[in-house]
């Protein structure tokens, strides 16, 4: 059943949390990018909340959060559901408020994501690992919530934490008061971070146009504003953890259908291209979450030519281990990366004729399976190509197929192409 709320943060409320969060959440700092400002002929800034201690903006809320309990809240503990940075965020405010909380995770959560939590909790957290999912983790948590009396600290559909990171808005608009800000291009997961900044902006300044942002996988906030009622997604693309979940906040949706400006979904394979030009040009890093603010600036174009833009950078938590498949992603995307089906005459020299005929002086083989199981007179291999430019395509396969080497093309299947990548 949806809350019927009425709940819109005040003013008053995201200053006391400001007040609140001095000394424990940094004032991160507005920083202009001189490539993207070059490349749009705009003036574009960076809202760096990679940089709080956590790598990310959570901080805010859980700490708001969290400090505004009572002291039979304090005495029963406190629980939350989390896979990454909200866990963080928790963990460093129950080691810095002195409370004891249990923080539930998916038993897949990378080593790395876990450590983190348990340095910043220190003695104050203990971690349990339970189901595959975030939902089993969130169930369990809400289990024990209910069975113990303890209290549970919302990632999102929370009036405190949506106060708590609506303070990002505040020193944005302090930050950037000497010029007026045309837009402010924000992440959108639950919407805690959107409903708190987008109220900010809506009182203080409200030309302002506050974009959110989702993964094309996960656009729960954009699906709900289009029925016009908070919508549960049937399925979603993990790939952009931080911000993929199935339902926003009822809170935070209420809030966001009046006060956003338009909701804009980013291919999943342009937010890892934007990850790795972050990384290589402007030696910054970033999560999927973290990259989406600046990888819809595209869509924007010549609409940001002349103007104030921000790009809220939510976070930094990224897993090295993901590299790989962050830089194959980016390739698809481009159309540079492509997965055949090659069928190989079962011959000496076939594989030499392939490489020397068909392939371009450019085009580099990254993955090659092949296994001779049969006495047929062809014998099929999978086979991964990366080219130089993706007009190189369609001459490869009519190359291909003029030879009798072509098999079948997998990009475009699914449910084969998920076994490659």
């Amino acid at each position: 059943m949806e809350t019927q709320t009425t709940y819109k943060p005040t003013l008053d409320a995201v200053e006391a949390a400001a007040e609140k969060l001095k000394g424990i959440a940094s004032v991160t700092p507005l920083i202009k990018n001189a490539r993207y400002s070059k490349q749009f002929n705009a003036n574009i800034y960076f809202k760096r909340e990679d940089l709080q201690e956590v790598r990310s903006y959570k901080i805010r809320g859980a700490d708001n959060k969290i400090s505004s309990l009572d002291a039979r809240q304090i005495e029963n503990e406190i629980v939350c559901a989390s896979a990454g940075n909200h866990a963080q965020g928790v963990a460093l405010s129950c080691k810095l408020l002195k409370i004891k909380g249990t923080i539930f995770m998916p038993a897949p959560t990378p080593n790395q994501k876990i450590e983190q939590v348990k340095m910043f909790g220190e003695a104050y957290v203990d971690v349990v690992l339970v189901g595959d999912t975030f939902d089993d983790a969130y169930h369990s948590a809400m289990e024990v919530c209910e069975r113990l009396n303890k209290t549970f600290i919302h990632p999102f559909n929370d009036e405190k934490v949506i106060e708590g990171q609506a303070t990002v808005g505040l020193e944005i608009i302090d930050q950037a008061k000497a010029h007026p800000i045309h837009y402010v291009f924000i992440p959108v997961g639950g919407g805690g971070l959107s409903a708190g900044l987008s109220t900010v902006f809506k009182a203080l300044s409200p030309q302002t146009k506050i974009i959110g942002v989702e993964p094309k996988g996960a656009p729960s906030m954009l699906t709900s504003i289009k029925n016009n009622r908070n919508t549960t997604l049937n399925h979603i693309e993990n790939f952009v953890d931080g911000a993929a979940v199935k339902r926003v906040g009822d809170l935070n949706f209420a809030i966001c259908k009046d006060t956003l400006h338009d909701v804009k979904v980013v291919d999943e394979g342009k937010i890892c291209q934007t990850i790795l030009d972050l990384y290589n040009k402007d030696a910054i890093v970033v999560e999927p979450a973290g990259a989406l603010s600046i990888a819809v600036l595209d869509q924007y174009g010549d609409d940001l030519r002349g103007k104030n833009v921000v790009c809220v950078v939510s976070g930094s938590n990224n897993d090295i281990t993901r590299t790989a498949e962050i830089k194959e992603r980016a390739l698809l995307y481009a159309n540079l990366k492509h997965y055949f089906i090659i069928k190989f005459p079962q011959r000496a020299g076939a594989l030499r004729e392939f490489v020397a005929e068909i392939l371009g002086p450019n085009d580099d083989i990254t993955h090659f399976e092949y296994t001779k199981k049969t006495n047929r007179e062809n014998g099929a291999a999978v086979v991964g190509l990366e080219l130089q430019s993706a007009e190189d395509l369609q001459p490869l396969i009519t190359k291909m197929k003029l030879h009798n080497f072509y098999g079948d093309y997998l990009n475009d299947k699914p449910d084969l192409f998920q076994f490659l990548v």
